[in-house]
């Protein structure tokens, strides 16, 4: 008998690709069907990659066929698995601290481009707006958190949690921060070596009572290095912030930055880029703007990286001095820097807020050699 390609596709149109709404005909999944004599090739694809449903497509196609054309047909069936494209989605799962809600990592490739002070104002600004909120100060090398708070001649206090001695972060300006710096003289150099400062930040993380927290802000060292894979290592970071100065030298280090979160094995998800020293304009010229290092560079870099720009900030002196004197510049009222600050922050809670809908939670991830990292498996 002479089979006819009408009446296999009309006989496959009976039929559905298992886990699949509309039949092999109407979703394309049957790409051919080539007739001669009373023998058939049908070639067809699907998506769902199981051994189960690949065998399961394969008896309801020669049933179908030997039931409603010919009995006798002899048939052969190609199968092709298209799996379809995963969304880009954050794939390391796990819980959260309890009693923290949000861990939000402040990062820089390169040194010097503001990122204490900015963590500093960030965390102000959100207390502000009456978050609760804690700092750590992860720069073990050169922690200047206790000096922007005013609490460098402060010590942490032992409380009794559950029958455990628990350190009491210190807290200001109604943030809680904890510190390298108030366990070292202010003139004693912390010489030690990658396992040693891991060590200390686990026991400022996990033997420290912070509490009911909404924001936990860590403040990163400089680069991409040991502190940071300790860091991911011991914590389900919410999210990234990268800062960076507008000139090329920062904004190199500060894409290298932005790789690191973006590594296949720690998929940090980046929240946004913020441009620090973005311009300067004198007080006697207040219509004024230099752009001393550059303009924009830190925002052509998100966009050129698809991560959000978070904002600019100007480069004021009382920023600076604000800083040293330990009153963070975000708590000034009703000038342009609190407004600055207060949109930034502003940025970065809508960012953490759109993270926490589009992706699942993130998790700690696992040093597995001298080299790197991967996913923790449970």
């Amino acid at each position: 008998m002479k089979l006819n390609k009408q009446d296999i596709y009309k006989a496959l149109e009976t039929i559905t690709v298992p886990g699949e709404g509309q039949n092999m005909v109407e979703s394309g999944a049957i790409t051919n069907v080539i007739t001669f004599g009373d023998e058939v090739i049908v070639d067809i694809t699907i998506k769902n990659p199981s051994l189960q449903a690949k065998k399961r497509t394969e008896v309801d196609i020669l049933k179908t066929i030997h039931e409603k054309v010919y009995e006798k047909a002899k048939i052969k069936i190609n199968i092709k698995v298209e799996a379809p494209a995963k969304a880009a989605t954050n794939v390391i799962k796990g819980k959260s601290i309890p009693g923290i809600q949000n861990i939000v990592a402040i990062a820089s490739g390169k040194g010097g481009v503001g990122k204490s002070t900015v963590t500093a104002n960030l965390a102000v600004s959100l207390a502000k707006m009456g978050f609760k909120v804690g700092v750590l100060d992860a720069d073990i090398y050169g922690p200047s958190i206790p000096i922007m708070f005013d609490v460098e001649n402060e010590r942490p206090l032992a409380v009794n949690i559950d029958g455990k001695s628990k350190m009491k972060p210190v807290e200001n300006y109604g943030v809680k921060v904890l510190s390298i710096g108030f366990f070292t003289k202010p003139d004693q150099a912390v010489v030690w070596r990658g396992p040693m400062a891991a060590k200390a930040l686990n026991q400022m993380i996990f033997d420290a009572h912070w509490g009911e927290l909404d924001f936990m802000l860590i403040d990163l060292p400089p680069g991409t290095g040991d502190i940071h894979l300790s860091i991911m290592q011991s914590l389900p970071i919410t999210g990234a912030v990268v800062v960076s100065t507008p000139q090329n030298v920062a904004l190199a280090d500060a894409k290298k930055g932005v790789a690191m979160f973006q590594q296949d094995s720690i998929q940090v998800p980046v929240l946004g880029i913020i441009e620090n020293m973005a311009y300067f304009t004198p007080e006697e010229l207040p219509n004024n703007k230099y752009y001393i290092f550059g303009k924009e560079g830190a925002k052509n870099l998100a966009e050129d990286l698809k991560v959000p720009f978070l904002g600019h900030l100007p480069l004021v002196q009382s920023i600076r001095e604000a800083g040293d004197v330990g009153r963070p510049a975000a708590l000034q009222t009703a000038t342009i820097l609190e407004q600055a600050f207060e949109k930034l922050t502003q940025n970065v809670v809508q960012e953490v807020v759109r993270r926490n809908d589009t992706l699942p939670p993130t998790e700690a991830i696992k040093i597995t050699t001298m080299a790197g990292c991967s996913a923790v498996k449970k």
